[in-house]
């Protein structure tokens, strides 16, 4: 296999918070040696987080075993995943806003067509939903754990108690039609064809749009980060991972 250098475009600051955590975790269970110091096992599991380079690309250019890689990234991953805000935290940070933005984006996973829980009717491929808020520039706040890509956006929301969070701080959520009938404090936009509305009805639904079109850029980050443009893992792992990513771009806009 050939190896050649290459760029990770992510905040040096990733890189620091991450080397700093694997440094207090070694320190805290005894771990004298390891292949690689922290920071050179900090930038593989970035490698692996924001280009997807698999396994073997890593082991070949970081000259470790496979399995080396396998339980590194293991391991840093429980510890990214146990920093990212929880829902109740997330939306008491959210409560200082003049409000919130809502949406579902599905993770495609690699399954077969038997895989029916994973397939996703409006996306027509197999993946993981996970609910995302952001505040009103379109800045990631909270990403939810992943359920299978066949649950809809509003029930989705329903089960991690997104609605519920909301609604007991009473912030404005604005969200697309997916969420119709979700209630609480969560806004959607009118249903029903475009012809058939009125004028003011019209205005109202445009206006809507605009305002919750900037939830794209907080899906578009969490999506920057490429491993989650297209899993080759279990369905278990999904939910770690996104946590993990959530909390590295939390850490890097701090």
């Amino acid at each position: 296999m050939l190896v050649y250098p290459c760029g990770l475009d992510v905040s040096s600051r990733s890189l620091t918070v991450l080397a700093a955590r694997l440094r207090e975790h070694r320190r805290q269970i005894g771990s004298r040696w390891r292949r690689l110091p922290v920071g050179r096992q900090a930038l593989l599991v970035l490698a692996h987080l924001r280009n997807g380079t698999t396994y073997a690309q890593l082991a070949a250019g970081f000259e470790v075993g496979t399995s080396t890689v396998y339980r590194y990234i293991n391991e840093a991953l429980e510890l990214l995943a146990a920093l990212a805000p929880t829902l109740d935290k997330a939306v008491r940070a959210a409560s200082r806003k003049a409000y919130v933005l809502l949406d579902g984006t599905l993770l495609p996973i690699d399954r077969i067509a038997a895989d029916r829980p994973y397939f996703s009717g409006k996306h027509k491929k197999h993946g993981m939903n996970v609910q995302v808020l952001a505040d009103p520039f379109g800045r990631l706040l909270w990403a939810s754990p992943a359920l299978p890509g066949a649950v809809h956006d509003v029930r989705a929301a329903r089960e991690h108690g997104i609605v519920d969070a909301l609604t007991e701080v009473g912030i404005t959520c604005w969200a697309d039609k997916g969420y119709r009938g979700a209630g609480g404090t969560v806004r959607t936009p009118y249903w029903g064809r475009w012809e058939t509305f009125s004028t003011g009805q019209q205005a109202v639904n445009r206006s809507h749009a605009k305002i919750r079109a900037l939830v794209e850029q907080a899906v578009a980050t969490l999506k920057s980060w490429r491993l989650l443009r297209k899993l080759r893992c279990s369905t278990n792992r999904t939910t770690g991972i996104v946590q993990a990513v959530l909390a590295l771009h939390l850490a890097s806009s701090a």
